[in-house]
């Protein structure tokens, strides 16, 4: 059957207009006003006038007779039409009618009748109606262009779940062996797979069915990948959806698209619902309010709240929910029977980082050797998440097309994660001889610290061109693989190769400059957690204080605050004072390594050992692994 579809904007519009055209061409519906002089010389002395008609207490409607409408006016549309003359009050329009009947000599049975009436202008009703309509037009189209992504038609779909249908026939083509760098996360959640496949192995031994998981972890680590992997391995329907959909200016809409989302779970059990972002709906309700205005969001976190643990929890839907702060959601999502597991997906290791690697090399053209090139390229890349992984290979690509390379090589993967890590090459920045001199001895003084502090990070890369946002200079460290333990000494040599800059202008120059603002700052706040809350602090003692900017109030009195102060001046300048010591015994290796960078302006491992020879202390394995001498490779020029 066909729809027919009636545009109510363009119905009203098209009658207004008709109507209008109507009162335009219509010969019984002219008019002509004339004035008073007129209609009493004109009309009422010649006796032609029939009756009067007041409108409205302000017009005068004359109605002519017939026959002699037509003897004066033989050839006009008069006496088809009307003859009208404005009156300033119904009062002095009598008396004067009077006066002038008078004056003719007319008897008084004789005068001419007048009658009053009251009449509505329809042009104006019809006009006073548009903004109403405007209105009601607006909300319409709105609502459906609101309700276009949801696949509901007009206001009446604003109720209903906006989440996306994944079929697993056409789809959701993701399988675990496409998410790397996870191996814990993938072996916890497999519970929820073999659920799905295989429910009657866990009923037949009395096991509850598991109600969902919370994903959490920083951003890019993959926990929307995980999910739609757990969907294409359990071959059922994936339904997504984001935390900030259930929210609008509506009331009740939130719990609304609650309900209905479940409802279309459950048509299609066994399936997953998995929702983006859970922290927009789902933020704990103990905490006070200071915005106001918060009940839509609570009505749906106790709708969502209700469908997961409330009367039907028989069915076979597994709800799996992702969030960068996890511990802002409210306990009661948290409980057993709703969220039955807490994965937790942080960064990956290097061996993780590695497996993300070949995943997205796969899809480069390149030549190197692959579990080579991985292993280099995770080790360039600690803290790195899988979607900065995935940017990395995909700006490696785009340079070497920049380039017009047949295949992108070893340069443009290093190339990329400079830019990433240290922003883009600011070429059009040209500095003076005499600021490129400070940046190149203050980048010196950090690359001789981090070649002689046992436990500073190895030196990579060292370069004076400038990068980023006010980044004259820039120096690539490789740490010491993942480390998740720091001690003190470890702490101290970071330190003072922090200062490093600082101390080699002062000692090459007269004066210093504005450069080690941010190495300050870094400084500082390393110095403040080791008082604050690593307890490396014997006058502080053990004690952990959270002086966030969030809070209103400092957690620690007066005196305790004076003695934090204290004790982070005393490990900065012990820092300090050890950076200095070192860079005055090696004054002269920071000159040759200064001058050196400016004459090439970036320098590599390799041109440092051939520099001031080979490091001291020995490197990480993983640095000998990936950063030493190949096997069949040339020395470096």
């Amino acid at each position: 059957m066909r729809e027919v579809r009636i545009d109510l904007g363009s119905l009203i519009a098209s009658s207004l207009v008709t109507y209008l055209i109507w009162r335009t061409i219509s010969p019984g519906e002219q008019a002509r006003e004339i004035t008073w002089q007129e209609f009493q010389t004109a009309f009422l002395e010649k006796g032609l006038v029939e009756k009067l008609t007041v409108v409205n207490g302000s017009r005068v409607r004359v109605h002519l007779r017939k026959e002699a409408a037509a003897q004066v006016y033989p050839d006009s549309p008069l006496n088809h039409g009307t003859i009208y003359f404005s009156i300033g009050s119904v009062e002095s329009f009598e008396r004067r009618l009077d006066e002038a009947q008078k004056e003719l000599g007319i008897p008084s049975h004789e005068r001419i009748p007048v009658q009053y009436r009251d009449e509505i202008s329809w042009t104006g009703t019809l006009i006073s109606f548009v903004p109403t309509l405007l209105v009601i037009g607006s909300i319409l189209w709105f609502s459906r262009r609101a309700s276009a992504g949801s696949g509901q038609s007009g206001i009446f779909g604003i109720g209903k779940s906006r989440a996306k249908l994944f079929n697993h026939e056409t789809d959701i083509k993701t399988k675990f062996k496409d998410v790397a760098g996870m191996d814990e996360a993938k072996q916890e959640i497999m519970e929820f797979v073999s659920f799905l496949k295989t429910p009657e192995q866990y009923q037949k031994l009395g096991a509850k069915i598991p109600r969902g998981a919370i994903l959490s972890g920083p951003p890019g680590t993959g926990k929307t990948l995980l999910a739609k992997a757990t969907a294409g391995e359990a071959d059922v329907p994936f339904f997504s959806v984001s935390g900030s959909e259930f929210v609008e200016m509506f009331v009740g809409v939130g719990p609304s698209r609650v309900r209905d989302l479940f409802a279309k779970a459950r048509k299609n059990a066994p399936c997953i619902i998995f929702v983006d972002e859970i922290d927009a709906i789902g933020k704990s309700r103990a905490k006070g309010n200071f915005t106001g205005g918060n009940d839509e969001r609570e009505s749906t976190l106790n709708q969502l709240l209700t469908e997961m643990d409330g009367f039907n929890t028989t069915e076979q839907v597994v709800v799996l929910a992702g969030t960068n702060r996890p511990d802002v959601l409210d306990k009661a999502l948290m409980r057993p029977g709703r969220f039955d597991r807490h994965i937790v997906i942080d960064r990956p290791t290097m061996e993780g980082r590695k497996q993300i690697f070949l995943v997205h090399l796969k899809k480069i053209v390149t030549t190197e050797e692959m579990d080579y090139l991985s292993g280099r390229l995770a080790a360039l890349t600690p803290g790195f998440a899988g979607a900065d992984i995935a940017n990395c290979v995909n700006e490696a690509a785009l340079i070497g097309a920049r380039e017009k390379a047949d295949t992108v090589t070893m340069k443009h993967f290093e190339q990329a994660i400079e830019r990433v890590i240290g922003g883009l090459e600011r070429k059009s920045l040209v500095l003076s001889p005499e600021e490129k001199r400070t940046v190149a001895y203050h980048e010196a003084g950090h690359a001789i610290c981090g070649w002689f502090f046992r436990w500073a990070d190895p030196l990579l890369k060292v370069s004076i061109i400038p990068r980023g946002q006010g980044a004259l200079g820039y120096a690539q460290y490789l740490p010491q693989g993942d480390s998740y333990l720091m001690s003190m000494s470890q702490l101290m040599d970071r330190m003072a190769m922090t200062l490093g800059g600082r101390v080699s202008e002062e000692l090459h120059f007269p004066t210093v400059t504005t450069g080690a603002s941010d190495d300050f700052n870094k400084a500082t706040q390393m110095a403040n957690a080791m008082v604050t809350k690593w307890g490396m602090s014997p006058t502080v003692g053990t004690l952990y204080f959270d002086s966030s900017d969030e809070k209103l109030h400092k957690p620690f009195s007066e005196e305790t605050g004076r003695k934090i102060d204290e004790e982070v001046k005393r490990i900065v300048e012990e820092a300090y004072l050890r950076c200095r010591e070192l860079l005055e015994e090696k004054k002269e290796l920071v000159g040759i390594v200064a001058e050196e960078l400016l004459r090439k302006e970036v320098l590599s491992r390799e041109d440092m050992v051939r520099l001031i020879g080979k490091r001291p202390w020995d490197d990480h394995r993983e640095f000998e692994k990936f950063f030493g001498e190949r096997p069949g490779s040339k020395a470096h020029p």
